[in-house]
């Protein structure tokens, strides 16, 4: 497992499995375009390298205590859920942004991306356990410099599946109806819903 290219499709692998940050840069591609996208995906992975350090430096220990999990699911079910209930709000923005109309400011992607990824348990979760099983397996056989060389190949794979969603979400917003695109927007909509509904319910089974 020591090949930069087993990385890569590491990366990949975390970075695709459905979720709140896929559910996000879709919904941001369809309504906003492919740069858009692509910049809610920075956002996405600005924090995921920020959990990677984290990881590294062996700090995910204390990400690990109860009350820091309740702090991040309840902030997660915040963020969410009002994430999704706006994107309701701003369907007719599909439309009028595939007319040439007002977008988002790319800041605000970024941000969103960020946010978004940053406080999904679901990340944390993911860096805690894969990343992690992969440094305890792999450190005691490998160098410091090329623990950070497959790191950044696992960044790389990331960057390959946001580029992915951000390039299909923007063609399928020039392609397809705007019916579909708002049918496809719903489903990411509830999908966020959902996810911080359970994010809720996680953080209360946790405290109580």
């Amino acid at each position: 497992m020591n090949s930069i290219f087993t990385y890569i499709l590491l990366g990949i692998s975390l970075a695709a499995p459905v979720g709140p940050v896929n559910a996000g840069q879709l919904d941001t591609g369809i309504k906003n375009g492919f740069f858009h996208a692509l910049v809610f995906g920075f956002g996405a992975l600005t924090a995921d390298i920020l959990y990677m350090i984290m990881v590294y430096f062996g700090i995910g220990q204390f990400i690990d205590s109860p009350y820091i999990k309740i702090l991040l699911w309840t902030f997660g079910c915040f963020v969410l859920t009002y994430t999704g209930f706006e994107n309701l709000l701003t369907l007719n923005k599909i439309k009028i942004n595939m007319s040439a109309g007002k977008r988002i400011r790319l800041r605000q992607a970024l941000l969103s991306g960020f946010l978004i990824s940053l406080l999904n348990p679901l990340t944390i979760l993911f860096w805690l356990g894969i990343y992690g099983s992969v440094l305890a397996q792999t450190s005691e056989s490998l160098q410091d410099n090329q623990l950070i060389i497959f790191s950044l190949a696992i960044i790389v794979g990331v960057i390959l599946w946001d580029t992915i969603i951000a390039f299909l979400s923007s063609t399928a917003r020039k392609y397809l109806s705007t019916r579909f695109l708002i049918i496809i927007s719903l489903l990411s909509s509830f999908s966020m819903i959902a996810f911080g509904i359970y994010f809720g319910i996680q953080a209360y089974h946790t405290l109580f």
